[in-house]
C-alpha cells in the first residue's frame, strides 16, 4: 500500500509504514561466467601456483630463492635479454605497420569493401601461429624456399651472410605476420574515435595537419599505441611453437624451458626450469597489466 504526499505542489508516492517490501528478483546472469572462471582456475591459476611452488623450493623441499636467482644469471640471463630484445622489436614493427594499415583502412572511402576485407583478414591472421606459420615461412624463405631460390636466381643470396630465420631480424619478420593484424584490430576502434569535428576545430583555429596530429590526434591515440605495444610484446615473448620449429636457439626463454624440463641432461635442475617459467609469468603479467591500464585510458576517448 502506498500514500500520495503533496509537497510544494508535487505529488510523491511512497510506501505506507508497515507495508511489506516489494520482492526483488534475483539475477542469475552470473551463472554464465561459471565456465569462464572454471577455465581460468584450471588452466591458468592452478598451473601458475604449481610453477611458483616448484620455483620457490629447493631439492630438499625447503623455501629458497636460489632457483629464481640462478634463472637470471649466465646463459639464462642472455636468454631473457635475447627474448626481450626480439619481442620488443617484433612489437615495434607490429605497432608501426599495424597502425598505418589500420588508418588507411579506416579512412579509405573507396572501395567500400576494403575495410571489411582488412578486418576479416586481420582476424584470421592474428590467430595464425605455431607450426603452420613456421612451415609457411620455411617453405617461402627457408634455405630451400621458393622466394629464396627466386632471389638467388636474380643474384641475391639471402643466406649468403649470417642471416637466418632464427636470428632476431628473422624471428621478428615471422612474428610480424600475426602482430601486424593484431595491431590493426586494436587500433581501428581508436582511430574511429577521432572525431572529424576535432580536425575542423584545429583548422578553424589556424592549425595545420602537423599541429592536429601533434596536439590532438597522436595524444588521443598514444594510450592505444602503447597498450598495443605491450600486448604485442607479451604475445611475442610467450610464443613457443613457432620459434621451436624455426630454430633450436636456446637463447629464447620459452625454448630454454625444454632444456631444463624436457630431457635427462639437467637432472636435478628442474627448479631452474620452473623459475624461468615463473619469471616469464611475471614479465607477461606485468605487460598485460600495463596494457589493461592503458586500454582503460584509451576507452575514455572512444566512448
Amino acid at each position: 500500500m502506498t500514500d500520495t504526499i503533496i509537497t510544494d505542489g508535487v505529488a510523491v508516492r511512497g510506501r505506507t509504514e508497515g507495508a511489506p517490501p516489494r520482492a526483488t528478483r534475483r539475477s542469475w546472469a552470473w551463472v554464465g561466467l561459471v565456465p569462464f572462471f572454471g577455465f581460468l582456475v584450471l588452466f591458468l591459476i592452478l598451473p601458475a601456483i604449481s610453477v611458483f611452488q616448484e620455483a620457490l623450493h629447493n631439492t630438499a623441499g625447503r623455501l629458497s630463492l636460489a632457483s629464481m636467482k640462478d634463472a637470471f644469471t649466465g646463459q639464462n640471463f642472455d636468454a631473457f635479454k635475447f627474448s626481450v630484445v626480439f619481442s620488443a622489436a617484433a612489437a615495434f614493427v607490429g605497432v608501426v605497420f599495424g597502425t598505418l594499415l589500420a588508418y588507411a583502412a579506416a579512412t579509405a572511402t573507396r572501395p567500400r569493401w576494403l575495410r571489411n576485407l582488412v578486418s576479416s583478414f586481420s582476424g584470421v591472421a592474428a590467430n595464425m601461429g605455431g607450426i603452420v606459420l613456421a612451415f609457411a615461412f620455411i617453405a617461402l624463405i627457408g634455405p630451400q624456399g621458393i622466394a629464396t631460390k627466386a632471389l638467388k636466381y636474380f643474384g641475391w643470396n639471402l643466406y649468403g651472410g649470417s642471416w637466418t630465420l632464427g636470428s632476431i631480424s628473422g624471428v621478428t619478420m615471422v612474428y610480424s605476420y600475426f602482430n601486424i593484424p593484431l595491431m590493426v584490430l586494436i587500433t581501428l576502434p581508436a582511430i574511429d574515435g577521432l572525431k572529424a569535428s576535432w580536425r575542423e576545430a584545429c583548422t578553424n583555429l589556424g592549425g595545420t595537419t602537423f599541429t592536429y596530429w601533434r596536439r590532438v590526434g597522436f595524444p588521443v591515440l598514444l594510450p592505444s599505441l602503447l597498450g598495443g605495444f605491450m600486448l604485442l610484446f607479451a604475445n611475442s615473448f610467450s610464443a613457443y611453437a613457432t620459434a621451436k620449429i624455426l630454430t633450436n636457439n636456446t637463447k629464447i626463454v620459452s625454448l630454454r624451458l625444454s632444456f631444463y624440463l624436457g630431457g635427462d641432461v639437467n637432472v636435478g635442475q628442474d627448479a631452474i626450469g620452473f623459475a624461468l617459467a615463473a619469471w616469464m609469468i611475471l614479465i607477461t603479467a606485468f605487460a598485460m597489466i600495463v596494457y589493461w591500464r592503458l586500454r582503460k585510458k584509451a576507452e575514455r576517448w572512444q566512448q
